[in-house]
């Protein structure tokens, strides 16, 4: 039987990681490519000197941790250094997520969370996408009690990616979370639609 790699992405504060929750409890793997990057940025020996080379030595702290306060500065104000930084991380997000799959085939589906799933293109190696949107002003709120960080520089970052409507012209499923439709019920028709494709027949990756 196929394995199905599922994508979910969604606005900043849209509510992904809270879906995948949902997921988690159905026993579904995932694998947060958010993290799993700045895993990689503090301990991949190759990605570390690629980081250095292109961004200085500042970099990494004294204790020779990711600065992610600097590098924060330097490429949210900066589209082209965001675009140098996207294209020495994502390559090796790619990689580790590869190995990561072959651990998981025994599952009917794996996830894949992952902010930048369309921009960074890594949704071509996916063969569904679930979008997860919510009210922006929401999604501000939530961002402003999590990271403890301004307004307007949330709104930058905001600039940096594609809006709702792009990302919903792309995907699969949108489950919406906007405190009107229920989450859950959501996820758990998503989930059994999934099943149901893969009894079906092949399902070919996104293009």
């Amino acid at each position: 039987m196929q394995h199905l790699r599922i994508g979910i992405t969604g606005g900043m504060g849209a509510g992904k990681s809270t879906v995948c929750k949902i997921f988690g409890q159905l026993d579904v793997p995932i694998y947060d490519a958010d993290s799993r990057a700045k895993w990689l940025m503090s301990n991949d020996k190759d990605l570390r000197k690629a980081i250095t080379d292109n961004f200085g030595w500042d970099s990494f702290t004294r204790k020779d941790e990711l600065n992610r306060e600097y590098l924060g500065k330097v490429v949210f104000n900066n589209e082209e250094q965001l675009k140098i930084l996207n294209s020495i991380v994502h390559p090796a997000v790619m990689k580790d997520y590869e190995i990561w799959t072959l651990d998981h085939k025994d599952k009917p589906y794996s996830i894949k969370e992952a902010a930048l799933l369309f921009e960074s293109e890594s949704y071509k190696s996916l063969h569904k996408v679930i979008v997860v949107t919510s009210p922006i002003e929401t999604r501000i709120g939530r961002i402003m009690k999590r990271d403890h960080v301004k307004r307007e520089d949330i709104l930058k970052r905001i600039q940096n990616q594609r809006t709702d409507r792009e990302r919903m012209s792309m995907a699969d499923w949108v489950i919406y979370n906007d405190g009107v439709h229920s989450l859950i019920e959501q996820t758990m028709e998503i989930h059994h639609t999934i099943l149901q494709i893969i009894e079906n027949g092949v399902v070919p990756f996104k293009s």
